[in-house]
């Protein structure tokens, strides 16, 4: 790392270290660091986490804790004076409503979410026992990294952060780069509303965790591996440095750092993680060129999420047939949340391309009579219950105008009006957006403000929400401004009645 870059890279720590913005502060970081203050105040107003480090209490304004009583409980805070303000979704939808404290930490919160209960036979097994000797580890160093790049590209795994793209191109690509210096980096920033798969694998199977990200590591030829954890879960981070200390595992050529995010959705699109681990604003960058060619300070990067790793261990200890087999429509298993109107909120394995049904069944049940659900988090949109049938994967779900993303599956039954549904997600979007496309940053502020105007009373506020897309769809970089109007459009679509169709 140069110097220069790892001056950048200590802004966000010292910033954080210092308590946020507050008057001086910006100014002692640049001294500290030699990086311009302009620049410093820039990165501080970005993360919301940084920029406002005096709310006491953060309330969850996911669609689930909407659903789960979100209002209710700004309203006692605010009958009780207690400081507080409204956030994007906390990643605890399994438990609403959420709130968090001054540091960070779950304060109100329901009972725990709901897992598969504990199965051996499962790749990833949440419920089950964590080994910290690392068996898959050692059996990949014993087999090679040829036979592990193999193994790994015939399992047909694909990332599980949202996009579903063959996680041994990324492999093959870092580890066959001519490049001698190379990173891994594991993307833990899981902020889609409506997802907490990651949150309970690092809470509940760290080793398992660890251990994926350790192989990947050594395959790649990486001897640095970045952990980008959201901010919001310190649970999570604890429990991965336990696993770190507790291993018994040959880990000395591995250096392993841990990076806590400040607050910022958008952070958890792969290059904007990389700028915010480089202590910039977490915008995206323009691809190509990839991570896997250059990706942090330049150099070759291997980017998996949580997910996507845990899935490695098991691979390399019973073989990729093995893993394929445990999958319907696509290889592996797949951790579904689920949320919203059923019985028991949570994080259930089942096999890739099982269906919405399968998946309440799973949870319990549903409550009350089913009339929407979200497939695949925020981004994903809305679906009709005629769609319950529709294998939950990644290319059945496109085929319908929907996409399974981060598999954050949010159900809601016939008390919601889906015009209110929506204008929670539009929010989203509208607050998350980075602001560095103006189709994304502008169209996001007009998709909120046309829900908002018809909920009013204007009837011909929507006449122009496809051509808002469009726009967005065109012109962003990312896929945020690509997805940010899905919610309303296809709630439009799906419910006519609700929209004066």
């Amino acid at each position: 790392m140069e110097k220069k870059g790892a001056q950048r890279f200590k802004v966000l720590e010292l910033l954080e270290h210092h308590g946020g913005l507050r008057p001086g502060v910006v100014e002692r970081v640049s001294r500290e660091t030699g990086v311009p203050a302009a620049d410093v105040y820039g990165v501080a107003t970005f993360y919301s986490l940084v920029a406002r480090p005096d709310a006491n209490v953060r309330v969850c304004q996911g669609l689930s804790c909407k659903l789960g009583g979100a209002d209710d409980l700004l309203a006692k805070l605010a009958a009780d004076g207690v400081p507080h303000e409204a956030v994007s979704c906390l990643g605890a939808c399994d438990r609403p409503p959420v709130a968090i404290d001054a540091g960070l930490e779950l304060a109100t919160v329901g009972p725990p979410g709901g897992l598969s209960p504990d199965d051996p036979s499962l790749p990833m097994n949440l419920a089950g026992a964590d080994d910290p000797s690392w068996p898959a580890f050692a059996t990949a160093r014993r087999l090679g990294t040829d036979a592990v790049l193999h193994q790994v590209d015939a399992s047909g795994l694909q990332g599980r952060g949202g996009a579903g793209f063959p996680a041994a191109f990324k492999w093959k690509a870092v580890a066959r780069h001519p490049s001698p210096t190379r990173y891994l980096v594991m993307n833990a920033d899981e902020g889609e509303p409506g997802t907490f798969k990651d949150r309970a694998l690092m809470v509940h199977r760290p080793h398992l965790v660890m251990e994926g990200l350790a192989i990947a590591a050594w395959a790649a030829g990486a001897a640095v591996a970045f952990i980008y954890i959201r901010g919001e879960f310190p649970d999570a981070r604890r429990a991965l440095e336990r696993a770190l200390g507790e291993t018994t595992a040959d880990l000395d050529w591995l250096d392993v750092r841990f990076v806590m995010g400040h607050g910022a959705y958008i952070c958890g699109e792969e290059t904007a993680l990389l700028e915010a681990i480089e202590g910039r604003r977490g915008m995206p960058r323009l691809k190509p060129p990839y991570p896997t060619d250059q990706g942090l300070w330049g150099q070759p990067t291997l980017m998996n999420n949580v997910e996507t790793l845990a899935c490695v261990p098991s691979i390399v200890t019973r073989g990729a047939q093995w893993f394929r087999d445990q999958g319907r429509t696509g290889a592996g298993s797949k951790l579904y949340c689920v949320s919203g109107h059923v019985q028991r909120p949570g994080t259930y394995e089942l096999p890739l391309g099982v269906t919405l049904d399968e998946v309440v069944q799973a949870a319990g049940g549903y409550v009350g009579t089913p009339k929407a659900f979200s497939p695949g988090g925020a981004s994903a949109g809305f679906l009709a219950m005629a769609h319950r049938d529709t294998p939950l994967d990644f290319s059945s779900l496109v085929a319908v105008g929907s996409m399974l993303g981060s598999a954050g599956v949010v159900v809601l039954n016939d008390t919601v009006a889906m015009p209110d549904a929506v204008r929670w997600q539009q929010v989203f979007f509208e607050d998350e957006s980075c602001g560095q496309c103006t189709p994304c940053r502008v169209g996001a502020r007009m998709q909120r403000r046309a829900i908002d105007a018809y909920l009013e009373g204007d009837p011909k506020a929507l006449q122009h929400v496809d051509d808002v897309h469009w726009e967005m769809d065109a012109g962003s970089i990312c896929g945020l401004g690509m997805t940010a109007s899905l919610p309303l459009q296809s709630a439009m679509k799906h419910f006519p009645e609700e929209f004066g169709g």
